[in-house]
């Protein structure tokens, strides 16, 4: 095992091996005809302008918080203090981490936009190839993410052993390796707030304007947003996925690194809890790799078993890796672990349950044909509003299970392996993440190649293809969706007890004004950081809305054909010789430059806002309140926010399935279908924006806690006072009777002697105790009349108040 761990870092090269194979296979694939290139190049050009303006803007982000924290670690560490608590190499860790998130969403971006255009062209010949295309394309996504995951914090973190070497500096280094984290988490929720505002604002434009004012399909080539939707594709659920995955992937490994060092093991220098998350982390690199060779299909086969296979079958590999690994790192009896080394692979595989059992929970309240589904598609027959009331109810009532699974885990994780348990519940979760991701990737790949399909015009049976490709990218979205807001609870709160051991906050005790503050404040966090960036897309998408109404309007060539469009209901093979000249001569009238920049601009303008409250809040809170100010608020926000990214992905989800079920029953143009659209139109920005947000905004405030919480850490003082407390006063009824026996005797040199027996029963129990008192008769006399006042063989009520001591270590 020894060996293993010293080579962790070629367990990141190996994923990155992949990604280069893979990678490079897709490129090699047909990219089919000369208009179906023009499409992709258009889709491609458009997220690399994204992607670019995006990280001009982080960029400067990135300089500004690597520079603070320098200084911020410098000033904790220097020869006259008594400890080093942590040190400026912080905002190196910082820098890598960022770099690694941003590189990694890079990577699948640019994988996902060479993989679209190659999926419609191998559908062209047989599902099982474009499912092939589609899922290599998705899997440069994930290998990608654990691979630059992997490498970055185990090389990280040698290269600080080596720097700092002894286990009295394993706190320091931890500390300092929590700067990664953090920079993953910052451009995550930047890349998935600002994905997000540009995908949604693209499809309201398109599904409003051009399915409800102008009928005609949000995929069809004379629909001016068409493009910008699909840019929105990758941005959103490739490039902000990817991130968000990666930022859980890194915070869960983190955190549990952190509260491993409370735990001394035999082996590894005392550090086998330490090193267990890396190595779990690493193997299943392995474990995603092999189950990539599961994934295959045949025609007339199911995509969704196949995407199954190669899930499962990685799933149950990792399963017994990870007991062979745990019993050989940790021992079967140690200090901290009440179970040893079973006690942590139960709590592994409690995460990985609970993972699965949220993601089907996700599956059952989104997926087509599904109870609640249908009641949406009931309630759209008598309009918006009552489809709207469905979504909302939908979507509050699929918050019951998860969280139930949620807690259950938490509860059962900590019951085997304590506070360390939890954590590795998510590292095990998580470790997977590789094939997972892929699963989710494969989706908007999928999607994109449908709508290429439809732009271009294919054979229907080509289009047939894609949207089966496409309907179970649908079904994996919603489970890694799932599996996304799991791991982000678990992580969360795997962080949140890291920071609680690093500041020395014992116990959140809500009696604490200040802590119910803190609360109060942190649960009302994530329905401000919701609005912020609901908002964002309500105005980014009324900019794309007027931009696409204008070019309908004064484009002469675009109204003629849409006019044609509405004449024929969208079906072509009406139109007369003259009509088909009108249409074809609207080609490459249509200006999708302009709505793929108010997309961009708008999502870089408005990330900026949600993205900094997340990061200015907590370390506002910590230096002015406190650390259990700051333990309060994490509790709140982490509760409130769950179960909203839960309620909002879920109805936007339904809605979403809603609308599909009502186009695949023939129902397109009726006034259902405009009610589903418009469900589906407030949806979005519920799944794929403010929801998804809201998991990196738990991860991000508490890895912004761990980070500080070495200077806001509680004294020797501080911690005595805050856990030992007078927090009630308890009055207690005592019944109470006393006997008093004196006997006098006379001594030899005139001194009396006087033997004092008190016989006192309290409550049943009876105690003896015998005073002798000696001297002169008068000053025997007088000692003795204290106990003149005593009634003999009396029973008496005595009130004693009693001080209550809640001892909280």
């Amino acid at each position: 095992m020894e060996i293993l761990v010293k080579y962790l870092p070629l367990f990141g090269v190996l994923g990155l091996l992949f990604v280069y194979v893979k990678n490079t296979w897709v490129t090699k694939q047909d990219k089919g005809n000369e208009k179906m290139s023009k499409i992709a190049k258009h889709i491609a050009d458009g997220a690399m302008s994204f992607l670019k303006a995006e990280y001009k803007i982080l960029l400067i982000f990135i300089v500004a918080v690597a520079i603070l924290l320098f200084f911020k670690g410098n000033s904790e560490y220097g020869e006259e203090l008594d400890e080093h608590i942590s040190h400026g190499m912080v905002a190196l860790s910082f820098v890598i981490g960022a770099i690694c998130s941003a590189l990694a969403g890079f990577i699948g971006m640019r994988a996902a936009t060479k993989a679209n255009v190659r999926t419609t062209q191998a559908a062209r010949t047989s599902l099982e190839k474009a499912l092939e295309v589609a899922f290599a394309g998705g899997s440069v996504m994930g290998m990608g993410v654990v691979g630059l995951g992997v490498l970055g914090l185990s090389g990280l973190f040698m290269i600080y052993q080596y720097m700092w070497p002894g286990a009295e500096n394993i706190p320091m280094v931890l500390n300092v390796l929590s700067g990664f984290s953090l920079g993953a988490s910052s451009i995550a929720l930047f890349a998935r707030v600002g994905g997000g505002i540009y995908t949604k604002a693209a499809d309201v434009g398109a599904d409003l304007v051009g399915k409800v004012e102008a009928g005609i399909p949000e995929d069809h080539p004379l629909n001016p947003a068409t493009i910008a939707d699909n840019v929105g594709d990758n941005v959103g659920d490739v490039a902000g996925m990817g991130a968000d995955l990666f930022e859980s992937y890194v915070g869960s490994i983190i955190g549990t690194m952190v509260l491993g060092a409370f735990i001394f093991t035999p082996n590894l220098n005392g550090l086998g809890a330490v090193y267990l998350p890396l190595v779990l982390a690493a193997v299943g690199i392995v474990m995603s790799i092999i189950g990539t060779f599961f994934v295959k299909v045949k025609e007339g086969g199911s995509p969704h078993k196949a995407l199954n296979l190669g899930e499962f079958g990685s799933g149950a590999l990792m399963i017994v890796a990870s007991y062979f690994i745990i019993n050989e790192m940790i021992p079967e009896s140690i200090e901290g672990l009440p179970f040893g080394a079973m006690g942590v692979f139960y709590a592994t595989l409690t995460g990985l349950i609970a993972g699965f059992g949220v993601g089907k929970a996700t599956e059952y309240y989104t997926g087509t044909g599904t109870k609640p589904v249908l009641s949406i598609v009931k309630q759209s027959e008598t309009g918006s509003a009552t489809n709207i009331i469905a979504g909302l109810g939908v979507g509050m009532m699929s918050t019951m299970f998860p969280v139930l699974l949620i807690a259950i885990a938490i509860i059962v994780s900590h019951h085997f392996a304590g506070l360390y348990g939890i954590a590795i519940a998510a590292v095990g979760m998580l470790a997977n993440t590789g094939i997972q991701l892929a699963v989710d990737a494969y989706g908007p790949i999928s999607d994109n190649a449908g709508g290429i399909a439809e732009m271009t015009e294919l054979p229907s049976e080509v289009r047939e293809r894609t949207d089966k490709l496409d309907a179970v990218g649908n079904t994996t979205a919603a489970i890694g969706k799932g599996f996304a807001i799991a791991s982000a609870a678990l992580t969360a709160l795997a962080l949140f007890a890291a920071f609680m051991k690093t500041a020395n906050v014992t116990a959140i005790d809500v009696s604490h004004p200040k802590i119910m503050a803190g609360l109060l404040v942190g649960g009302m966090l994530p329905f401000v950081f919701s609005a912020l960036s609901m908002k964002a897309v309500g105005r980014a998408a009324m900019a794309m809305i007027e931009e696409v109404r204008r070019q309908f309007r004064d484009i002469p060539q675009l109204h003629a054909a849409l006019e044609v469009m509405r004449k024929h209901d969208s079906d072509k093979t009406n139109f007369s010789e003259e009509e088909h000249a009108i249409f074809d001569e609207a080609d490459g009238y249509v200006e999708y430059e302009k709505c793929v920049e108010i997309s961009t601009e708008a999502s870089i303008r408005e990330m900026v806002l949600p993205g900094l409250l997340a990061l200015v809040v907590p370390v506002a809170v910590g230096f002015i309140g406190g650390a259990e100010m700051l333990g309060g608020l994490l509790a709140g926000v982490t509760t409130t926010g769950v179960v909203m990214a839960i309620f909002q992905s879920n109805a936007g989800g339904a809605w979403d399935n809603a609308k599909k079920m009502i186009e695949e029953q023939g129902k397109k143009g009726t006034e259902a279908h405009k009610a589903s659209v418009v469900g589906d139109t407030v949806g979005d920005p519920f799944k794929d924006t403010s929801g998804p947000s809201l998991n990196i905004l738990l991860k991000l405030m508490s890895v912004v806690a761990l980070v500080i919480a070495p200077s806001i850490a509680l004294d020797t003082v501080e911690v005595a006072d805050y856990s030992k407390e007078k927090v009630a006063i308890e009055v207690v009824a005592n019944e109470i009777s006393k006997d008093v026996k004196v006997e006098m005797t006379k001594n030899d040199d005139g001194t009396v002697k006087a033997t004092v027996t008190i016989t006192t029963t309290e409550n049943g129990e009876v105690i003896t105790d015998v005073k002798i008192i000696e001297g002169t008769e008068e000053e025997v006399e007088a000692k003795l009349s204290s106990y003149k006042s005593e009634e003999v063989n009396v029973k008496v009520k005595k009130i004693i108040v009693k001080e209550v001591v809640k001892n909280k270590s």
